[in-house]
């Protein structure tokens, strides 16, 4: 079952607009009484491209990406920019021998560079995490965001790859990595772990996070609308440096600031 498929109709309350992979579903609506754009990747059990069937973001899902966000940004190039809003349940990029001779590192830079380019245009872009957020996946739908809303829930889950794997590449158990998740947070898979990191701006407790009611809709749709005007004119991610754990990022970047300014 993928969420971003049962969230998105509620949320966008439009169609799907035509032109784009059938594992890439992109409605324009509104949002805080301005145009909004909502994009979701969604299983596709006939994609070509089999690694890439179950909601994965591979090659089609990375161009489709670009092209769903970029069209946007030339479409209000000279009004006003329209919102855009990434809802996220991503397992994965897309592993396997075809993805990585026809370039989804091309791919997936194209949909981050996409986001960014958004943002930086003055677009607010928000990500919405109601599942899975892991890996190149969420890299490239919904990591450029000025602003992460995330229900709180144990079914949605943050990390660079799956516990197995973690464990494989760790020559760790996966009792051991979680042990070890326990005491350092960046490699913990808890959502309350991911807030400590700063990168999370709300945290939102609905009654159906799979199965989402017209109130939860409601909630989430309100929350939406109010980091839309929390966002402003802003179009940086300096928001999430305030974290109990971005110390480090914060010293880093001083220390960068003082020798650029004095060199």
């Amino acid at each position: 079952m993928n969420r971003a498929l049962n969230w998105l109709p509620g949320l966008a309350g439009g169609q799907a607009l035509p032109g784009y992979p059938a594992s890439l579903r992109v409605i324009d609506g509104e949002l805080d009484n301005r145009l909004a754009r909502f994009i979701a990747v969604v299983p596709d059990a006939d994609n070509p491209f089999p690694r890439a069937r179950s909601g994965e973001v591979g090659l089609l899902e990375g161009w489709g990406l670009a092209k769903a966000v970029s069209e946007a940004v030339e479409a209000d190039r000279n009004g006003q920019k329209r919102a855009i809003v990434a809802v996220i349940d991503v397992p994965s990029q897309a592993y396997g021998r075809r993805e990585e001779a026809l370039g989804i590192h091309q791919a997936l830079a194209g949909a981050v560079q996409a986001y960014a380019q958004a943002r930086l245009a003055g677009h607010p872009v928000i990500g919405l995490l109601v599942g899975k957020a892991m890996s190149g996946a969420f890299l490239a739908h919904g990591y450029q965001a000025q602003r992460l809303i995330a229900l709180d829930d144990a079914g949605v889950m943050v990390h660079a790859m799956g516990k197995a794997a973690a464990a494989r590449i760790t020559l760790r158990s996966v009792e051991q990595l979680e042990a070890l998740a326990a005491d350092v947070p960046p490699m913990a898979y808890d959502l309350a772990s991911y807030a400590s990191l700063g990168l999370l701006w709300r945290r939102l407790t609905v009654d159906n996070a799979e199965a989402p009611s017209a109130a939860d809709i409601a909630q989430v749709r309100a929350c939406l609308a109010e980091a839309v005007r929390d966002i402003g004119s802003t179009t940086d991610l300096s928001s999430r440096l305030a974290g109990e754990n971005r110390s480090a990022s914060r010293q880093v970047r001083e220390q960068l600031r003082r020798q650029w300014q004095g060199a």
